[in-house]
């Protein structure tokens, strides 16, 4: 198989964090660049929650993959072995939690540094909810109590996050204030269950697992607000 060195990156509305199914995450592992790709989770936002750490392992072990964790408030590995280790992943998966404290820690072990490098390389990145905000170069965020904006990100992809768009109250409203101020800059709002997969920075796919779910492209209206469009989804299969 060759390997894929155009840069990617998915941003996802579900996955093991809250679903099931596992669809979004055979969707994802669909796009790896090796047949049994090597998936490293990343649990920062959590502050390495233990048991979010279970629930990855639990169901990425069981599907045709190598999983494996970088914890980093108990950091096992040195510079060279971080590198080393991140560098050979197909697959980065970010879980969710605070982002503006997750971009901190990842700045103070140069994690930052290495997951820009992975992504040139060809590696896979995508994350729920933090882990979908942090490759942006903004997004609406919690991270400091109430529903604010976060002028921060990796900048990997262009433009501004907003996760659980249809799920948490204020999301909308919030993001799209933003946007229309300029406070955020035009950006990918998603909703609970879906799936979009960028390219070199461009929207090449857009999936959801529940068909009420949807993607949006938000951008200023020119007169004060913010204009919202819908992005169509393909309906994931359901599997017995």
């Amino acid at each position: 198989m060759s390997v894929a060195t155009t840069p990617r990156l998915a941003l996802l509305g579900g996955g093991f964090s809250t679903d099931d199914d596992g669809l979004l995450d055979d969707w994802l592992l669909g796009h790896a660049r090796a047949s049994r790709p090597k998936v490293c989770f990343i649990p920062t936002a959590s502050g390495d929650a233990p048991a979010y750490i279970d629930r990855f392992l639990t169901a990425f072990r069981s599907r045709a993959c190598e999983p494996g964790v970088l914890p980093l408030f108990q950091r096992e590995h040195d510079d060279k072995a971080l590198r080393a280790f991140l560098l050979s992943q197909d697959v980065v998966y970010v879980g969710g939690g605070n982002t503006a404290s997750l971009l901190a820690v990842w700045r103070v072990h140069g994690v930052d540094r290495l997951l820009r490098e992975a992504y040139d390389r060809g590696t896979l990145l995508c994350g729920i909810s933090a882990g979908a905000n942090c490759w942006a170069e903004g997004s609406h965020t919690d991270s400091f109590g109430p529903l604010t904006f976060l002028p921060d990100g990796l900048g990997l992809l262009p433009g501004s996050v907003c996760p659980h768009y249809d799920s948490e109250p204020g999301r909308r409203s919030g993001y799209q204030a933003a946007v229309a101020t300029g406070e955020l800059s035009a950006g990918w709002a998603v909703e609970d269950g879906v799936g979009a997969l960028f390219t070199g920075g461009a929207l090449t796919e857009a999936v959801t697992r529940a068909p009420k779910a949807h993607l949006y492209r938000l951008k200023p209206d020119g007169n004060g607000g913010a204009k919202e469009r819908g992005v169509p989804c393909r309906l994931l299969p359901q599997t017995c």
